[in-house]
């Protein structure tokens, strides 16, 4: 089999024949990570209460991040890399105990590769609400219990409060630059324009300014076909009698998603009307090869990632909005001045190319003028992890200004 994964912390690669002995047995209650399991290359940081914006505070917030490289003694030489929806502070690495999945970004961050840690002290932190080791749902609160369901509506700009303050956690002042694809291209302009004395440079990947009634809508359909699986059991579910969790609905919503991340183009030339089986497609057992393809994925999802995490997160890619109290999307990003990578993908249909011409029609200072920089892929928007040489080239420019 030569099944991409995608848009996620699991590297772009082919499914092996071990990754599918992984689906043996019922999944767990939770994917998450939790308290008693393999550290792997986390570290760990607290940074106290966090207001959010809703109001309110979330209390005693842990961040869990992985780095990689030197900081200097001027502390002016930290990257920040940001995540997607359901990646982690795994930028790069093999998967270990602990760890399932291997790095997200390989190729990207190294010596001597686009993100140089010869030169560039990199640091990635797992987002707030996520599920490998910052606080999110399935981290215990205050009574020692899991947070559930009780777990506080988050949006991309109290993620962001919770960066900044994991940065002050380290003493850093200032990046060199801010990274992200996706939800993390989300949080990198959030960054710009909250926050413009603590950026050099940003990249913004397969990003939009503000998230579209049509990406709401998808979000929303993908958060039902969990909160609707019986075992869901409105969030707590971490210590359900049967040790079951709301595995079917959280399989569910991720195959929606790979629909998303994925091009027509590339499906339809992979897997055409190709089938799984010997059995003719009019009968009535098998399946199309596509559909394999995402039950395997869908199937995967559960073992590393947790329904409450999903919710929250994909809530919070459903607030983004940069114009949000200040004056509309233009004006807020007119006031960007860090010079700002901003690359799209042709074949993208979650976040189309409109998206980021708007955002560098508006950004004064673009890597490239008025206009995004647009990667030719198949791969759709899984493209920003998977054409790693082209991406790399763009990123590099972008460090070397």
């Amino acid at each position: 089999m030569d099944w991409q994964t995608s848009e996620d912390s699991e590297a772009a690669r082919p499914i092996t024949d071990a990754d599918a002995r992984q689906l043996i047995g019922k999944p767990p209650a939770s994917g998450a990570w939790r308290e008693g399991d393999p550290v792997a290359d986390r570290r760990f940081v607290p940074i106290g209460d966090l207001p959010l914006e809703v109001g309110g505070s979330l209390p005693h917030v842990r961040i869990a991040y992985e780095q990689w490289g030197t900081l200097n003694a001027a502390r002016d030489n930290a990257v920040l890399v940001l995540h997607a929806l359901t990646g982690d502070a795994h930028v790069v690495g093999p998967a270990a105990p602990g760890q399932p999945t291997a790095g997200w970004w390989a190729g990207m961050v190294g010596p001597g590769l686009p993100i140089d840690t010869d030169r560039w002290f990199v640091v990635a932190p797992n987002i707030l609400g996520g599920c490998q080791g910052t606080t999110g749902p399935a981290s215990l609160g205050p009574d020692l219990v899991e947070w559930g369901g009780r777990f506080p509506f988050l949006t991309i700009r109290d993620q962001v409060a919770a960066q900044a303050a994991f940065a002050d956690a380290l003493g850093i002042d200032r990046f060199a630059a801010v990274l992200g694809g996706s939800m993390g291209g989300m949080h990198a302009l959030e960054w710009a324009i909250g926050l413009p004395d603590r950026v050099g440079r940003v990249a913004v990947l397969a990003a939009p300014p503000a998230s579209t009634a049509d990406q709401i809508a998808l979000n929303s359909v993908q958060t039902e076909a969990v909160r609707s699986d019986p075992r869901f059991r409105g969030g707590d579910y971490y210590d359900a009698p049967d040790g079951e969790g709301p595995h079917r609905g959280l399989a569910l919503a991720r195959r929606m998603a790979l629909l998303n991340y994925r091009s027509a183009g590339e499906l339809n030339e992979r897997f055409g009307r190709s089938w799984q089986s010997d059995v003719s497609p009019l009968g009535a057992h098998g399946r199309f090869a596509v559909e394999s393809y995402l039950d395997f994925h869908g199937n995967r999802f559960p073992r590393r990632f947790d329904a409450n995490s999903y919710i929250r997160l994909v809530d919070a890619m459903s607030s983004h909005d940069v114009g949000r109290g200040r004056g509309g999307v233009e004006a807020a990003l007119a006031t960007i001045s860090a010079p700002t990578l901003v690359l799209g993908i042709d074949s993208d249909r979650l976040y189309p190319v409109a998206d980021q011409e708007r955002i560098a029609r508006a950004v004064p200072t673009t890597v490239d003028g008025p206009r995004p920089i647009v990667l030719e892929s198949p791969f759709g928007h899984d493209a920003f992890l998977i054409e790693r040489e082209a991406v790399g080239r763009s990123i590099a420019r972008l460090l070397s200004l």
